[in-house]
């Protein structure tokens, strides 16, 4: 790379960093300091943990060991906000986080002013010479942080949920809910094909080597499935009829005493569900969003079909237009229906909700993890886990791909998940 091309680069990337750092706190300034304490489960973290881990990150893996004379804010913070990370030491437990009163949240914050001020040193100062390994080491961390802003509007919707009060995150962003078009399916032909990350921009690991594979004729439907669609299942006892689940998902259903989707709540035959601007009437022409990997596959079978498998989903996704997509910059903050029929092609496979895949979260064939500490970041969580793809409304700007694998244990349901529905050819 040349040097004006070099600094162009940084200067983008120093750019990118003021933004993602300024949104997420952004994110957290509709709660007051005591809704940002608050540990709801122990698969959520709090609001004031989300901003400093994700500033614990730049701290570890690029200021420390690239900014000549930094400081750290408190030695202390290295065991309060280490997420996983087991060769960088020892951590608090992440049950436990919602204990973590000390340090108040005045002090996240100054914790946040310091890294990014050391993060400006870092951009102004380091000779081009030594850029790249921080550089990179900088843009997994901004990708990591935003994660985490989806992750924190996931954590805090269910916090506020579980206060009687049914609060609002903030109040509703008003849009023309519409009728959802019929559902319809798009047809592929099978043969030899590729998918994973090109190496030309940003990605995680998990979404390499790129490589061969093969794909057998089949159907996807043409959206996401939708509340009305999934009410049609609850009411036609699919919680009820063992022969529509997986073995482990019968005994889930069972132990926890499912009924509906996470958030629903139904009162004199009327279906409500919990949103981030609080309860809202279920609007039956979005899509069903907060399901399990388990309740997707039950209702695939009721349907009569099955859940796409990654391949089938990537081979399948459109170009990325974020602009067109309920993401995170659309401000909805809740998924949407897609109105309107004669459109070629699948819609909301980008945004709305993350699709839950048949395929399980293993490694492609020739995956390596990264060198040194961040190698932990994503290849040893590859057991036990399912793929999801396409993104959701929570999803922030610049953050999605085609190729982006998201993964979660199969019982898990307060992400964003819904479902698209496959049939073979």
């Amino acid at each position: 790379m040349h040097d004006g091309d070099q600094e162009a680069s940084r200067s983008r990337l120093a750019r990118r960093y003021a933004e993602i750092r300024a949104l997420s706190e952004a994110l957290a300034a509709p709660l007051s300091p005591e809704d940002q304490q608050v540990q709801s489960m122990p698969d959520a973290s709090p609001t004031k943990w989300h901003l400093a881990h994700v500033t614990w990150f730049f701290e570890t893996f690029v200021l420390g060991p690239h900014l000549p004379g930094y400081a750290p804010f408190d030695p202390a913070f290295g065991y309060l906000f280490n997420s996983y990370y087991e060769t960088v030491g020892t951590r608090h437990p992440r049950p436990d986080r919602g204990l973590l009163s000390r340090p108040p949240l005045a002090e996240v914050i100054a914790y946040r002013a310091h890294v990014d001020q050391a993060m400006d040193r870092l951009f102004s100062t380091l000779p081009d010479r030594a850029w790249a390994e921080p550089g990179e080491l900088t843009e997994l961390g901004l990708h990591h942080e935003q994660q985490h802003q989806e992750l924190l509007l996931m954590d805090i919707k269910h916090v506020l949920s579980r206060n009687p009060l049914r609060p609002a995150y903030r109040p509703r962003n008003a849009r023309q809910a519409e009728p959802a078009a019929e559902p319809g399916w798009t047809e592929y032909e099978g043969g030899l094909g590729r998918i994973g990350d090109d190496g030309t921009g940003f990605a995680f690991d998990n979404e390499r080597p790129r490589h061969r594979v093969v794909l057998e004729d089949y159907r996807l439907a043409d959206r996401a499935v939708t509340n009305g669609e999934y009410r049609a299942f609850v009411e036609d006892g699919g919680y009820r009829d063992p022969l529509l689940w997986l073995a482990d998902g019968w005994a889930t259903v069972r132990a926890e005493g499912w009924e509906a989707p996470l958030y629903w709540r139904e009162a004199d035959g009327e279906w409500s569900e919990f949103s981030l601007a609080g309860e809202v009437p279920l609007d039956d022409d979005a899509p069903v969003c907060h399901v399990s990997h388990y309740e997707a596959a039950a209702y695939a079978s009721w349907a009569g079909a099955r859940l796409p498998t990654e391949t089938e989903w990537e081979a399948a996704a459109p170009t990325v237009e974020e602009e067109r997509a309920n993401l995170l910059a659309a401000d909805r903050l809740h998924p949407a229906s897609v109105p309107g029929n004669g459109h070629a092609g699948p819609r909301q496979m980008i945004g709305d909700v993350w699709e839950w895949t048949a395929s399980p979260y293993v490694a492609y064939p020739g995956f390596r993890t990264s060198s040194g500490a961040v190698g932990e970041y994503n290849g040893k969580f590859m057991s036990n886990q399912m793929v999801l793809r396409g993104g959701c409304c929570a999803t922030p700007p610049g953050h999605i791909r085609t190729t982006y694998r998201n993964f979660f244990y199969p019982h898990q349901r307060w992400p964003f998940t819904g479902i698209r529905l496959a049939e073979d050819g």
